[in-house]
């Protein structure tokens, strides 16, 4: 069997459990019998497949090891968050009464020490959650060593300590597979991004929140990255970087359609909430469309989700106070149902288009 990743080896666990639900409903409908020999000969060979998988990925292979896999997600969740504190508070317990060589010892050897323990634990635990769990702690004692270091040597702050955290959350997320870990540096990235492009503009780097126009260089880059880099081998990767490209797209956008005075256009007010609240409708639409196309289920979702945010934001615009409240909220009902039968008509023309390719 050709070495795949633990996502590869998962997704081939689930298509043998599917196939083998399938083939039962099948027998049951008298649509395929198999002889007895072909039947017993497919079963020892999944079951000698999905065996072998498990022993060498520790993938789950039926309902109950899915259920415990995902109560060490949590629990491995939550074990990060909890020894990242423990380590925050620590340092600060105990900070003013350590001289500065000591202290700068401390800051330099701890995310060194739990990156060489992350790397040991990804050599030595096939199920993983131990070394994202150790992976989350080496990269809050790396964020806590620049927000220390730069305290004790009263550094300037600058928006570069985002590429460095970035780049070691890249690091940590693509050798344990670690998802939250890429959504931590992707959040880093686009911050720098969108701080150099508050810069580029004039304004202190620290403020570049207070345009929400320095997000979208930042939000198309993030979003086109899975186009170009391959992410197959990190299951839940590229949906996570569309997930985060929309959102600092949709968001900003959103923002400016409702306070205009935040836009780099000088411009009426109300002339720039129109045009934005006309991008977010084309941006969502365009999202579910490309969705749609691409089978981008989670694009589709976000799409969805800010389209009827905008629409209900300017049905409330529009209603709202020239409206009785009961039909405020009727016409609100009435359009949910417009919407139900708008996606059902849409789900009938995929299945239709699916039984004519046949």
């Amino acid at each position: 069997m050709q070495q795949l990743s633990k996502s590869e080896a998962q997704e081939r666990a689930d298509r043998i459990s599917a196939f083998q639900l399938e083939l039962q409903q099948l027998e049951r409908e008298r649509v395929l019998q198999l002889s007895n020999a072909q039947r017993q000969a497919l079963d020892d060979y999944h079951a000698g497949l999905v065996a072998q998988l498990s022993q060498s990925y520790d993938i789950d292979h039926d309902q109950r090891t899915r259920q415990l896999s995902l109560g060490m997600r949590i629990a491995s969740f939550l074990g990060a968050l909890a020894l990242a504190a423990s380590v925050f508070f620590l340092f600060y317990q105990y900070w003013g009464r350590i001289n500065t060589s000591t202290q700068v010892t401390l800051l330099i050897a701890a995310p060194v020490f739990m990156f060489l323990v992350t790397m040991l634990i990804v050599a030595r635990d096939q199920s993983g959650y131990f070394a994202k769990l150790a992976a989350m702690v080496a990269f809050a004692c790396f964020v806590l060593n620049l927000v220390m270091l730069g305290q004790i040597f009263n550094i300037t702050p600058s928006d570069k300590a985002f590429i460095v955290w970035a780049a070691f959350a890249f690091l940590l997320a693509y050798s344990c597979d670690a998802r939250l870990l890429l959504a931590a540096g992707i959040i880093c990235i686009s911050a720098f991004i969108s701080a150099r492009t508050g810069t580029w503009s004039g304004m202190y780097w620290l403020d570049f929140g207070e345009r929400p126009e320095n997000f979208l260089p930042a939000a198309v880059i993030i979003f086109m990255v899975p186009q170009f880099i391959d992410h197959r081998h990190y299951w839940g990767f590229a949906p996570i970087y569309r997930v985060f490209g929309l959102l600092m797209l949709l968001l900003p956008v959103l923002v400016l359609a409702n306070w205009g005075d935040a836009s780099y256009i000088d411009a009426d007010d109300e002339l720039i909430e129109g045009g934005y609240q006309l991008a977010g409708f084309i941006i969502s639409a365009l999202a579910i469309w490309i969705g749609l196309r691409r089978q981008w289920a989670e694009v589709v979702n976000t799409g969805n989700v800010f389209f009827v945010i905008f629409l209900y934001t300017k049905m409330f615009d529009w209603w709202w106070e020239i409206m009785p409240k009961y039909l405020f909220f009727l016409i609100i009902g009435l359009t949910a149902i417009l919407f139900l039968f708008i996606f059902k008509r849409l789900r009938s023309a995929g299945l239709l288009s699916i039984k004519e390719a046949r």
